[in-house]
């Protein structure tokens, strides 16, 4: 949605399944349910969008509200929002992200709170359906705690990124967080390389998800950068949070001493760890001073501008 008086809506992480294994130990598998609890909690969250906005109650110049026979949840013109959702208005008041309000207002917690505001019901329905594809698997395999907070710092990520270089507008929904979780399994394969079978196919399949829905958010009305800021910090934290022990190392009191593994991770595993835990502070540390002081990501990078909307003969980003 545009951002003359409506919502810039965030595109969704897709699905991937990892391959096989061919010499995974024996783990604990964790019975998910924090990802069914985002789930809920923000579809109950729409639900007071809805509430909120109360479509008849006012009047919009773009027409009458969508399925009127809902009353105070009906939607508004779809002129308006196409996503059928709530007015822009409606979205700055429960919390979306807007640059204004976030420096000169010290408004900082909208950049946590718009991670759980969604445009429409076809922007809330796309965005839970790949986070149930997404975040159960990774929920089962490396438990809630990992999951979630690759989930909200990567929201968080998305968003700070997204305030630096987009000044008009509110932005909404969990999508940073999803592009976190998608980094999160690149680099969990990366870091945890030598377990699997089929590691070519693999990569190449996620590399080729990541690079579709980057190339997606190109187009207008669809917030880039904070799919971009998702993806980038969810691909550090899985370096720092999702290594495996070493083949060996559950069952090192079973094996030889001269079998045994010297150490729980590999020499490069603990570099990666190292190096990512640093670029992870070191960026949110300038990225957050920017902004603060109201620095203009684009005049630092004037050709960023490209990575959120590429103007076509059809549409200019002027308005995005």
């Amino acid at each position: 949605m545009a951002s003359d008086g409506t919502a810039k809506t965030r595109g969704s992480a897709p699905y991937y399944y990892e391959g096989g294994s061919s010499m995974v130990e024996e783990e604990r598998r964790w019975k998910p349910w924090l990802v069914p609890l985002i789930l809920i909690a923000s579809v109950v969250v729409f639900i007071v969008e809805m509430l909120i906005n109360n479509c008849p109650k006012h009047p919009s110049l773009y027409g009458n509200c969508v399925v009127r026979a809902l009353h105070r949840f009906s939607f508004q013109p779809l002129r308006e929002n196409p996503l059928f959702g709530p007015s822009s208005s409606t979205l700055v008041k429960v919390g979306g992200l807007v640059w204004d309000k976030v420096v000169n207002q010290h408004q900082g917690w909208r950049l946590i709170t718009s991670i759980w505001l969604h445009a429409g019901l076809i922007h809330l329905l796309v965005n839970m359906l790949s986070l149930l594809f997404v975040g159960i698997r990774l929920e089962q395999q490396f438990g809630f705690v990992r999951v979630g907070l690759i989930y909200l710092v990567s929201g968080f990520g998305g968003n700070v990124l997204s305030a630096l270089f987009l000044r008009n507008g509110v932005s909404v929904g969990a999508s940073g967080a999803l592009f976190g979780l998608l980094g999160s399994m690149l680099s969990e394969l990366i870091t945890n390389w030598s377990i699997y079978s089929n590691r070519a196919a693999a990569i190449l399949t996620l590399g080729f998800i990541i690079v579709l829905n980057l190339a997606v958010g190109t187009l207008p009305h669809v917030d880039n950068f904070a799919h971009i800021g998702g993806f980038i910090t969810g691909l550090l934290l899985g370096f720092v949070l999702l290594p495996r022990p070493q083949f060996g190392w559950m069952h090192r009191h079973d094996l030889p001493q001269s079998s045994q593994p010297k150490s729980k991770y590999k020499p490069y595993q603990y570099v990666l760890w190292v190096i990512s835990l640093l670029m992870l502070l070191a960026g949110f540390t300038v990225i957050l001073v920017m902004l603060f002081k109201g620095k203009n990501g684009n005049d630092h990078c004037h050709w960023c501008h490209y990575l959120n909307c590429i103007p076509t003969s059809k549409w200019n980003c002027d308005s995005n």
